[in-house]
């Protein structure tokens, strides 16, 4: 059973004075996560629950028609409104004696701004991940890490954990994402194009993103590949982190790697484990963002020399801890060495799906399980 999802106390302390809006991938449970906010009445059915895609819902949203005697109103979808923004302000202005209100949208509510935000000092934005290892289990172990990494942590896949269904949801979550998101949230003619892409991207998770390379593989030009790329980040389809310099290494500057938010898309074994960890780690980075409002960057270490480890995770600027990932249980990777001896990140570590776990005194890296590795960092 899983439990209750792992922003809900910190959503539940903002509502008290402010908006909580919560953005994140279609079908990873933010109309099922605000609805648990209502108490009993934690259904669809519920008046306090306004949907922008219901006909009805959306003439009472423009008309500013609220449910009378509710303490808390869900608002979905509604950043499909152009002028949603100026609608919650005066919402909120109007009722945050009385009413809390929530917010949820599977584009980025936070991206989409026309102009100055006039909501500031008014919400509290979230992102909602996909289940991880320690927001299912205080002590995960290696089958669950194997679930995770088979079948996603986008709810109905993981709990179903059937290839047949993950297959077909997999295939309609794309095109929903295609033909209904995007189709609401920016004017693209090129849908069959934008489908080749996304067809594409999951065999060059793992190494740093060519645009140039898609741009001449797609016959476009590189500001629409980068174009559509953007789309992508927008919709919680993907997202991409950039590379760590520092000044005793020749790092590589310009191309940044892609990660999906559903890892399970990529075929590549090693590839796949490696986009899971860096879900893992991104849904760090953003809760602690989110939550205690540190700027954190989650980025990559490549040289010239093309020594490389996976992941830097930064904290208000400074490097918290490295992260390299290896299917099989082996030795400490020589570049954690490497970059020990020339970079200022206090901590490196090695995790994997096996179960050897030891410090490598040499390279100064901790070589340790993925799950191991989640409860030590408590990473929700």
């Amino acid at each position: 059973m899983i439990k209750s999802r792992y922003i809900k106390d910190s959503v539940e302390a903002d509502l008290a004075d402010r908006m909580v809006f919560v953005g994140g991938p279609r079908q990873v449970g933010k109309t099922t996560f605000a609805l648990c906010l209502l108490g009993k009445n934690r259904n669809e059915s519920s008046p306090a629950y306004l949907n922008w895609d219901v006909l009805a819902d959306r003439d009472d949203i423009i008309a500013g028609r609220l449910p009378a005697g509710q303490s808390r109103i869900i608002l979905d979808e509604v950043h499909k409104y152009a002028q949603w923004r100026n609608l919650m302000k005066g919402f909120f202005d109007k009722h945050k004696s009385s009413v809390s209100f929530i917010v949820t949208g599977s584009a980025r509510l936070d991206y989409y701004r026309k102009g100055g935000d006039s909501l500031q000092g008014r919400y509290h934005y979230y992102r909602l991940h996909p289940f991880s290892t320690m927001e299912c289990s205080d002590r995960p172990d290696k089958a669950l890490a194997e679930q995770l990494l088979r079948f996603g942590g986008f709810p109905e896949p993981f709990l179903k954990a059937e290839d047949r269904f993950h297959r077909r949801w997999m295939r309609e979550h794309s095109d929903r994402v295609i033909h209904e998101d995007l189709r609401d949230m920016e004017r693209v003619r090129e849908v069959s194009m934008l489908e080749l892409l996304l067809h594409h991207l999951p065999a060059c998770v793992g190494s740093p993103l060519s645009v140039n390379s898609l741009s001449k593989l797609l016959q476009v030009a590189h500001e629409t590949v980068e174009h559509w790329l953007t789309i992508f980040d927008r919709l919680y389809v993907s997202y991409r982190i950039p590379p760590f310099g520092a000044k005793r290494i020749r790092a590589v500057r310009k191309e940044k790697k892609l990660y999906f938010w559903d890892w399970s898309r990529v075929e590549n074994p090693g590839a796949r484990f490696e986009n899971m960890v860096a879900g893992h780690l991104l849904k760090y980075c953003h809760f602690i963002e989110d939550t205690q409002g540190h700027a954190m960057e989650l980025r990559y270490i490549r040289d010239t020399d093309k020594r490389e480890i996976n992941f830097v995770v930064l904290r208000d600027g400074q490097a918290e801890f490295a992260v390299e990932c290896k299917s099989g249980e082996r030795n400490a990777s020589s570049a954690c060495k490497y970059f020990r001896e020339r970079t200022d990140i206090p901590r490196f570590y090695q995790v994997h799906l096996g179960e050897r776990n030891f410090g490598n005194a040499e390279t100064n890296t901790r070589v340790l399980p993925f799950v191991a590795f989640c409860r030590e960092l408590v990473l929700p």
